[in-house]
This record gives structure tokens, sequence and C-alpha cells, in this order.
């Protein structure tokens, strides 16, 4: 199974030569080479979301806004209809009130953090897995530390397919020495595919300082390959982010 964490871009026409206009046909030629089974998505804008549910033909595309009125961005997760039927669905937020949509820790930014969270299929294997795609605070380190626990303490009181292998992806805004990425060398058996991977947020290699950002977490499958998604066009990149892209074998 190859599942991709990427990191879209808010398309608020802010990048010049490298406006989400001007990415769409490489993204979408990217995809349609690469043919992932599951693509978990961060920074998604309404009109982005649709775009996608318009081009990815080949996909069923899940999730909601952060906002009160569930606009603005999502963690959206897009999933091969040929290959994967969709058991459970929600999104929470990642704040001491998870069903009240726009809820947020108080040490956080203006930002509402949210986490779509899935239970799937895959028809060929018969085997059920659980997704959970997140894109942690940037500006409080003490909300990443809280959203990643609240995660875990979730999956932890999971009670459907409980014991199903569980895939974490997304954007968490922090290092992998970060003391809030400690959180997750507290659950050992959820294995950093992403480890080692270098830079994957990069700017467009501009002024900011390229890191370390997005991952891959996984428990009850074996990593059988990963790469970085660093295509471009000239000055045109797939996105800020690299995507990240695993293929994973369920044990």
């Amino acid at each position: 199974m190859k599942i991709v964490t990427f990191n879209i871009r808010c398309d608020y026409q802010q990048d010049r030569d490298n406006n989400f206009c001007y990415r769409k046909e490489l993204i979408l030629d990217k995809i349609n080479r690469e043919k992932p089974d599951l693509i978990c998505f961060q920074e998604v804008l309404p009109h982005v979301a649709v775009w996608l549910k318009e081009e990815l033909s080949e996909y069923y595309v899940v999730g909601c806004g952060r906002s009160e009125n569930l606009e603005d961005e999502q963690a959206a997760i897009a999933y091969r209809r040929d290959r994967i039927n969709l058991i459970q669905m929600e999104t929470y937020w990642l704040s001491e009130t998870p069903y009240v949509p726009a809820s947020r820790y108080s040490d956080q930014s203006i930002c509402p953090r949210v986490c779509t969270e899935a239970v799937f299929e895959e028809f060929r294997t018969k085997k059920v897995f659980r997704v959970v795609n997140t894109h942690l605070d940037h500006e409080g380190p003490g909300a990443r530390e809280l959203g990643l626990r609240q995660i875990m303490e979730k999956l932890g009181a999971a009670v459907l397919f409980a014991d199903a292998p569980v895939i974490i992806t997304g954007d968490m805004n922090a290092e992998p020495d970060s003391p809030e990425m400690g959180v997750m060398r507290e659950f050992p058996s959820y294995v950093n595919i992403t480890e080692g991977i270098g830079i994957t947020y990069h700017g467009y290699l501009r002024s900011e300082s390229p890191c370390c950002i997005d991952y891959i977490f996984a428990k009850g499958f074996v990593c059988e390959g990963i790469e970085k998604w660093e295509d471009r066009q000239g000055d045109v990149f797939l996105s800020d982010h690299y995507p990240v892209c695993a293929v994973l074998q369920a044990v």
C-alpha cells in the first residue's frame, strides 16, 4: 500500500510563480503517475478541496474545514475507490473540547487544529487499518505536545477495530529532536517511517530555513520503501513541502 503525506500549501495567491494555479498540473501529473492508495493532505482550503474531488476521479476525498462553520483549512484524506473501503471517519479538534468545532488549546495560535481519523478496509487483502491525519500548531510547542498526546490517548481508547494497524501522518511543525516529538518516543510500537528522510519543508528555497517537520508513523506495518517527491518544473514545486511517500505492508 502506497501512502503519501502532502502539505499542499494554503492557496491565498501569495506565492507568485508557485501560486496554486501554477502547481496544479504538476500535482495532478505526479499523482496520476504514482497512483498512491492514500494521500493525506494538509492545508486544503475549501476551493482546493473542490478541485481535488473534481480532478482525482479515482479517489474519494474526505475531511472538513477547521473553523466553526467548517470552512478554512482541512486535513483531508484521499483514498482509491477501487482498492479501499471506508468503514468509519470522523473529524475532531485538538483541544480540551475535541467535538466543539474551532476549539483550541490556550497555548496556541489563533488557528484551530483538526485531526481526520478514518478506519479503512483494503479490498484485496481484507485488511482493516486506521489512518490519522493532522497538522499541528505552528506557534505553540505546548499545543503541539498536547495535540500529540490527545491523538495517542484517543488511539489507545479506540473501540472499533481497536487492534487494527495504524498510520499517523501530518505536518507536525516540529523537528524530530524537539520536546514535543518526544511524545512519540513514549510509544515505541509506532515506528517513525520518515526517520532520516531529511528536509521536508523547503519554502520554495527562499527566505525561510528548511526543516524536517512532515511525518509518517506506523504500527503494525513494515516499510518497504520511502521517498520524497522532489519534482519541480523550473522554479515551480509541488508545494512548499516535499510530499513524503511510503510503501507499507501490513504484518
